[in-house]
């Protein structure tokens, strides 16, 4: 590992904090936490942090020394001065006089020592660097000195590697006792550049920025040089199928045995986003024959715990044409993984007295021998958290099992920190929303009613995947969006390209929930005199590609096992058509019943299916051209001309969003056809 300090970039960090009134010390913290942060080796997802002692003025004007710290949860990869909040020194070197402290009133006393009450949390480890004297602390979970430590002799083989240079922390659950330790481990010898804390990771220190970046630099390469010599082969690779499932075959499968259902609602589910990782590290860990005994044996480091479970589901092999076994033996495998995590919950549960209450038991990293491993998450984001710190616990525990055998903290231990209500706080508690955990697939999104749909159901919570022929105009949409939103090039009337995105969606994601097929184009004509060629085109755009992506939706709902919801984009002209209007009224009458049907043969899967019938919205049907000449037509304006309906309202993009968003959301609604069209008995349903 090589040291990214660069002088020039360290100037300019305190010239450019330095006009936002941030001085030095500050300024080259921040630099350097996010050196150590954007290292995927050193930290990953708002774990490790650092701290400065300095001086800064309070609000009373009155110069005072503080500690600023990162703040819980703050990314160190881009932590900006706001997430280094400022606690005062003196009040917080004083508990370490105390025999003992509890998490709530650490919290508390550290709050109320902030220079700024708006601040962020300081980290739970604040403590611990204000009971070492140095003025610049780091602190990360190296991949390396995990590999190292996370054994039975761990402290052993890093007091052979560092030797006295580091002082050595056995485990305990951070807080005040681990501040406490580890300043009784300092004061042993007041010499030593930094802590290594036994199953938890490393502590440097230093009179400078620099310093103490340059020290966990150098004390990491010590670790991986270390464990680079004389490394024996790693896991013997177990017997696997000639021929492997492949990844979009099975992800919806997963995730589908994965998801639980709610207990307080019918039809109603918990779901999980997929993240896919593979590689040679990662299939050298998987395909391990004794992969069932070092991947259960527990995390590698208590922070990773609340993100990944303490250990992960081990899948069957899938064998490619087996499916349906794969379903089956996953769903076995899921239930034994959720009664194991029961126990474990009950029994330590009862050893804390009985106030806990059980997280849900679904796993969040699943291995997959032949294939690779999945992170899981009621979001992308979630998902590709429990997936990076699933590859870095590859990482080191195979360095671990390469030099020797590697070790987690006890059951009891991994208990008291999955349900610390300190690291639960980093996950939030706000109340989850309501598409949370689902995918939805938007057709014709690059248009105005797909692009609304789509940033409707993000905005519930729904992962979202914008497809359209038109790549560029989707990934604009999806760009806009922000977030995982996903945009797929995919032509409807394709058979080909459709099931290429469907691939596609479940490649990303893991799988499909909702499906909004909205893509369509008016052509017009009197029926009678419209070339045959006219109808075929729209009837492969309005009518045959809502089949086809219905159809590839379907497939994946069924192999999910947890239901679905299928919405199409119906006209007013299927139910009120006017005249020249056949060759685009027709294939629509045809979607509307097309509708129905799928309703009617998949209802028992749970599948809904449900329409949108709406009409006059500003879209790529309904041009500003096509409005202008309609309206001088009728010797209307154009305002009078879109809100021609018995509310006298024009209906915009963002109404037919509202509505699909709606029939998304009524799981005892099917076969329904919602109009929005501000009112015209015409075109009712009766």
């Amino acid at each position: 590992m090589k040291s990214a300090w660069n002088d020039a970039d360290a100037k300019e960090a305190i010239a450019r904090y330095g006009k936002a009134g941030i001085g030095a010390d500050l300024a080259l913290r921040v630099y350097t936490t996010r050196l150590l942060g954007r290292d995927p080796q050193l930290v990953l997802h708002g774990g490790g942090n650092t701290s400065v002692k300095t001086r800064v003025t309070d609000l009373n004007g009155e110069e005072t020394d503080v500690l600023c710290v990162k703040g819980s949860g703050w990314d160190m990869a881009t932590i900006d001065p706001p997430g280094m909040p400022a606690v005062r020194l003196d009040a917080l070197k004083r508990l370490r006089a105390r025999k003992a402290m509890s998490d709530d009133e650490m919290v508390r006393v550290q709050r109320a020592n902030l220079i700024d009450p708006a601040s962020p949390n300081p980290s739970v480890e604040t403590l611990l660097h204000a009971f070492v004297p140095h003025k610049f602390v780091d602190h990360t979970h190296s991949a390396a000195v995990l590999g190292l430590i996370d054994q039975p002799d761990g402290p052993a083989r890093a007091r052979e590697v560092y030797g006295d240079r580091m002082g050595l922390v056995p485990y305990i659950l951070p807080g005040f006792g681990l501040a406490k330790k580890s300043a009784e481990a300092f004061d042993a010898d007041p010499s030593v550049e930094g802590l290594i804390l036994e199953k938890h990771g490393i502590f440097t220190f230093g009179a400078d920025a620099r310093e103490a970046y340059e020290r966990m630099i150098a004390m990491v390469t010590r670790a991986e040089e270390y464990l680079a010599r004389g490394r024996k082969a790693v896991f013997v690779s177990a017997q696997l199928p000639q021929q492997v499932a492949t990844q979009t075959d099975i992800a919806p499968i997963l995730r589908g045995a994965c998801a639980l259902p709610d207990a307080k609602t019918e039809g109603a589910w918990k779901r999980f986003v997929l993240d896919f990782r593979s590689g040679a590290a990662v299939l050298n860990f998987v395909n391990g024959a004794d992969v069932s005994r070092y991947s259960q044996a527990g995390v590698i480091t208590p922070d990773h715990t609340i993100r990944t479970k303490n250990w992960p589901l081990i899948a069957p092999a899938p064998r490619a044409g087996r499916e349906a076994d794969f379903r089956a033996q996953v769903r076995d495998a899921v239930a034994t993984f959720v009664k194991h995590y029961e126990d474990y919950f009950a029994r330590n549960n009862a050893r804390v007295g009985g106030d806990r209450i059980m997280l849900d038991p679904a796993p969040r990293v699943i291995l997959v021998p032949g294939l690779g491993l999945f992170g899981l998450g009621t979001s992308k984001k979630d998902a590709r958290v429990a997936a990076d710190l699933a590859e870095a616990a590859v990482d080191a525990i195979t360095a671990a099992e390469a030099t020797g055998r590697f070790e987690s903290i006890s059951e009891a231990d991994m208990f008291d920190c999955e349900y610390w209500p300190l690291e639960q706080a980093k996950l939030g508690s706000a109340k989850p929303l309501p598409l949370a955990g689902q995918v939805a697939v938007i057709t014709g999104a690059g248009g105005a009613i797909g692009a609304a749909t789509a940033k409707a159901f993000a905005q519930a919570g729904a992962e979202v995947a914008l497809l359209d022929r038109d790549l560029t105009a989707a990934q604009a949409k999806a760009k806009a969006i922000g977030g995982a939103a996903l945009a797929v090039p995919c032509d409807v009337t394709d058979a080909a390209s459709v099931a290429k995105a469907f691939e596609a969606v479940a490649a990303h994601f893991g799988g499909v929930d909702i499906l909004v097929s909205n893509a369509g184009a008016a052509w017009q004509g009197k029926i009678g005199e419209v070339d045959e060629s006219v109808l075929r085109q729209s009837f492969e755009l309005n009518f045959f590609a809502h089949q086809k992506m219905a159809q590839g939706a379907v497939k994946i709902m069924r192999a999910q096992g947890t239901g679905g919801c299928l919405l199409f984009n119906v006209s007013k002209q299927a139910v009120n058509p006017g005249p020249n209007f056949g060759p685009y009224g027709l294939p629509k009458a045809a979607t509307l019943f097309l509708v129905r049907q799928y309703a009617l043969d998949y209802g028992a899967d749970g599948i809904r299916a449900n329409a949108v019938n709406a009409d006059r919205i500003r879209s790529g049907l309904l041009t500003d051209d096509f409005i202008k000449a309609r309206s001088q037509a009728r010797g209307l304006t154009e305002k009078d001309y879109m809100s021609g309906n018995l509310l006298g309202r024009e209906v915009t993009a963002e109404d037919v969003a509202q509505a699909f968003l709606h029939q998304a959301l009524e799981l005892k609604t099917t076969a329904d056809i919602t109009t929005v069209d501000g009112g015209n008995i015409a075109a009712a349903l009766r």
